[in-house]
């Protein structure tokens, strides 16, 4: 979407955005790129294996194939590379948990207005049930599949020991940077379901063996151990100010006197919370889905940092197209004479659906 919207044709194209999106949810929901396959499809063949209408699937197709998912020649259809792999359940590829979960996020921006009005999540009590953490701890791995060795080619690690992978989920990044890193030993930690996700992941990489994991309610627990790189990606949007500080403040006390805490998440780069489009955007999913969830500046971020004593706050630059946000790693460094200061015990709050 181009932004700003300074004309009423810009208005017009913006609200109507909605519809090539529609077109792939409707594909996603039909199974068409399953249905399809590796093999080519006349429409009306293809129509009568999905027990659809002719004349739906054929408007239907042209537009997926106007979108480069299917490929088009006369009255027949194939795949493209990505339809047939990431899009296809029969395929090893497939990317089936985190699909599933954008095309439940449709029906949910539905009822923006309703948490606009509230300022609650839809479903406050969804998110702590093991069943719906496992579903959202594999839709996070198969999003971050290539963006993770991305990232951690980008982060030298050199002469660090520890990794500690907090709210890490299925472990994607810490087996990125163990593959990357052969003197590394790893931990992620999450809460029991996401870890038993990340158990199954690292059984099928030759460098699970040097990974651990750690159960903890980061919120109310002291983190045991200490570790020479803290990473915590796509976490901190999860909760408030006040409750990241004091994560900050457990994290200072498992850091190695000069230790580097690295947070990764969608940071707003101006005063006014504007800017990236993507950043801002991403704090309705906040509203939608945590108690307490927000989208936080650089500055802010910095401030935070320095006030519970970190020390070298920078901010890390990837090389453009090869990093998940725009300009969205910080890395502070613990001082020398760091401290086991045991952190606030706080209530547990709601997670998120998407980080």
């Amino acid at each position: 979407m181009s932004l700003p919207i300074r004309t009423f044709e810009e208005f017009r194209d913006a609200v109507s955005a909605y519809r090539l999106p529609l077109v792939i949810l409707t594909a996603l929901e039909l199974k068409i790129f399953t249905a399809i396959g590796t093999r080519t499809w006349v429409v009306s063949d293809l129509a009568r294996e999905l027990k659809v209408s002719e004349r739906g699937l054929r408007i239907l197709c042209r537009n997926l194939a106007t979108a480069g998912l299917l490929h088009k020649n006369g009255d027949q259809y194939r795949n493209s590379r990505l339809a047939a792999t990431a899009l296809n359940a029969g395929d090893p590829a497939y990317r089936g948990h985190y699909l599933n979960l954008i095309t439940s996020h449709w029906t949910d921006w539905a009822r923006l207005t309703e948490s606009v009005r509230t300022g609650a999540p839809l479903e406050k009590d969804e998110p702590e049930a093991p069943d719906y953490r496992r579903q959202f701890t594999w839709a996070m791995h198969h999003r971050t599949l290539e963006t993770a060795p991305r990232i951690a080619a980008q982060i030298p690690l050199k002469g660090c020991k520890t990794l500690l992978d907090l709210g890490g989920g299925p472990g994607t990044y810490a087996m990125a940077f163990l593959a990357k890193n052969p003197g590394l030993r790893a931990t992620v930690c999450d809460r029991p379901a996401a870890l038993d996700v990340a158990k199954e992941i690292a059984a099928t990489h030759k460098t699970g063996s040097r990974l651990s994991y750690l159960p903890l309610d980061l919120l109310a627990e002291d983190i045991p151990g200490t570790f020479d790189v803290i990473w915590y990606s796509n976490v901190m949007h999860i909760y408030s100010p006040e409750q990241n500080q004091a994560v900050f403040r457990r994290v200072k006390a498992a850091l190695t006197p000069g230790g580097r805490f690295i947070i990764q998440d969608a940071l707003l780069h101006d005063r006014e919370g504007l800017v990236p489009e993507e950043a801002s955007l991403f704090a309705v999913f906040m509203l939608l889905f945590t108690e307490t969830g927000n989208t936080y500046s650089i500055a802010e971020t910095m401030t935070w940092l320095e006030e519970t004593g970190f020390g070298s706050v920078r901010l890390l630059k990837m090389k453009k197209g090869m990093e998940d946000w725009e300009g969205g790693i910080l890395e502070a460094v613990s001082p020398g004479d760091n401290s086991k200061t045991p952190g606030r015990r706080r209530r547990s709050t709601k997670s998120s659906r998407s980080h």
